[in-house]
């Protein structure tokens, strides 16, 4: 009897880390689209888009991953993972610092670029 309490509680911390650390490591979702400058390839802003994740994103507090992908007529998409909304403020607070982040800019037309942010943490 001793053995199956002992059992049920390793198990049951057990599934509460598991569930716990699964919701704060995809807490928030954000979704960036944009258009590349006319005359922009996309091969071109691939890396300028790659030096920005290398150089800021990816060393932010709560990063958890990154991916984009062009789409059609210039179309850019960028998903970030962060671990609250709190770690994408505060990337977004010194993206501008980072000398990567002007030719991302300047190679962008800024009036489409649209940012959402979803969450895990259903309220």
């Amino acid at each position: 009897m001793r053995y199956f309490k002992r059992l049920t509680l390793v198990l049951l911390t057990m599934i509460m880390t598991v569930s716990t650390a699964f919701a704060s490591d995809t807490a928030v979702i954000e979704i960036v689209t944009l258009k590349l400058n006319e005359g922009v390839s996309y091969t071109e802003f691939a890396a300028i888009d790659k030096a920005v994740e290398d150089q800021h994103v990816a060393k932010q507090p709560g990063f958890i991953s990154r991916e984009s992908a062009a789409g059609e007529n210039g179309e850019w998409l960028v998903i970030v993972h962060w671990q609250s909304a709190e770690d994408a403020d505060a990337s977004m607070a010194s993206f501008m610092s980072v000398p990567a982040a002007k030719k991302f800019v300047d190679n962008i037309d800024g009036s489409t670029m649209v940012m959402k942010r979803y969450s895990r943490a259903f309220k």
